[in-house]
């Protein structure tokens, strides 16, 4: 059986998540690289926060979770790398694409972490816009729907019966009231991520890419701008720098990945929304979650 690791990014994020990994090898002295780096106690804000009233230090705001998903993510799939763990294929969902980056070897730890910081700040400083979950539709009636609006985008195909759209908050209200579905929820988001609205971010964070080397990875990375499977070290960059204005295509993330065989899912990162799309989108797949120093197998 081959195996896929897979890694979240925003809104897979939970309040504790640092102190479930913290004892962890190299845990802590991340924790403090990446706090002097972006000058603010990132283990409070993921290991001992118990409420998020602070916008600035909340760990739902774009400059806190990334950097703190990264983390997480980061340590556990290292702990999984030391005890002999090694998948045939790599994915993350937005911000998971950089940490399957780094667990195939692409970038290092720091350089992860300096992409991030700027990466998040770009986005949160992009032109205001909102994000909304749409579940259980038609999807030539949202099709069909979405082209009638300006600026409102799919951003996030992340399954058969769930996508997220960007776009204007008022245009994207106005959908809601004339589409048919199941549920339509506004996100807790600060701007109007992977679509047309992120395009100056896009040019920004492209610039600050090309002084990065991106070197050959030692497993096939599977992109959100492109879904097909890559081990070319050039290419990966020109999909990172395409993701920001594109859609997460994750729907044919998973396709593509059940197109491999007998393949076993697993989800590194705090909580479980993409072994819950998987579960959802794909029959007879098996699907694992590692998520804490108390569960470093699977």
């Amino acid at each position: 059986m081959q195996t896929a690791w897979l890694f979240p990014g925003q809104g897979s994020q939970k309040l504790g998540m640092g102190k479930d990994i913290i004892e962890l090898n190299d845990a802590k002295r991340r924790f403090d690289l990446a706090s002097n780096i972006f000058n603010k106690d990132l283990y409070q804000i993921c290991g001992l926060q118990t409420d998020n009233k602070n916008s600035e230090e909340s760990l739902d705001n774009t400059k806190n979770t990334q950097i703190c998903l990264f983390l997480v993510e980061s340590i556990l799939l290292d702990s999984l790398k030391s005890k002999g763990y090694k998948p045939d294929y790599l994915a993350g969902h937005s911000l998971g694409e950089i940490t399957a980056l780094y667990a195939a070897e692409v970038l290092s730890f720091d350089d992860c972490v300096s992409l991030i910081k700027i990466r998040s700040a770009l986005m949160s400083s992009a032109v205001k816009g909102s994000m909304a979950a749409l579940i259980g539709f038609d999807k030539d009636e949202l099709r069909k729907s979405v082209e009638a609006f300006d600026d409102v985008v799919i951003a996030n195909d992340n399954s058969s019966s769930q996508v997220v759209l960007s776009g204007k908050r008022e245009e994207l209200e106005n959908l809601s009231k004339i589409i048919s579905c199941k549920r339509f929820i506004f996100l807790n988001v600060s701007g109007a991520f992977h679509s047309h609205f992120m395009k100056e971010p896009a040019q920004e964070f492209s610039k600050f890419l090309d002084d990065f080397n991106f070197k050959e990875p030692i497993l096939p990375i599977i992109s959100n701008s492109n879904p097909t499977l890559c081990s070319d070290p050039n290419e990966l960059k020109i999909r990172l720098k395409d993701q920001m204005c594109n859609g997460v295509r994750w729907r044919e993330t998973m396709d593509l990945l059940k197109l491999q065989g007998n393949i076993h899912l697993v989800e590194i990162g705090p909580s479980n929304v993409l072994g819950g799309l998987a579960k959802r989108h794909l029959k007879n797949i098996m699907i694992s979650q590692v998520s804490s120093s108390k569960e470093i197998a699977y």
